[in-house]
């Protein structure tokens, strides 16, 4: 085999390696799923949950838009976040994962 046909074949076969998915995807599923739409009911806990999804978007999880609504984006992004900070990955707010993320709870 010549070296330039084996030079043009890593020249073609590299760069899709390298570009073959988004960092966020891999690393972020949360991303995938689709930001949910402002809920239209009254939620006791709305301003609790929208002090969670801030701290979540400030430390880089996407817990979509800032609505006070614990839906399956902002499970998502807790559960990576429960994940990354070596506590057992429920997606639920317990006491070690407020203390963790620093929310207080109300």
């Amino acid at each position: 085999m010549d070296w330039r046909v084996f030079a043009a074949a890593v020249l073609v076969v590299v760069p899709s390696l390298t570009i073959s998915g988004s960092p966020f995807t891999s690393l972020h599923p949360e991303e995938a799923i689709p930001d949910p739409e402002v809920p239209g009911y009254f939620d006791p806990y709305a301003e609790f949950v929208s002090a969670v999804q801030r701290k979540l978007r400030a430390l880089g999880f996407d817990a979509g838009p800032i609505n006070g609504d614990f839906g399956l984006k902002t499970q998502a992004a807790l559960a990576q976040f429960q994940l990354s900070a070596g506590i057992p990955v429920s997606g639920q707010l317990d006491d070690t994962t407020l203390a963790q993320l620093e929310v207080p709870r109300r």
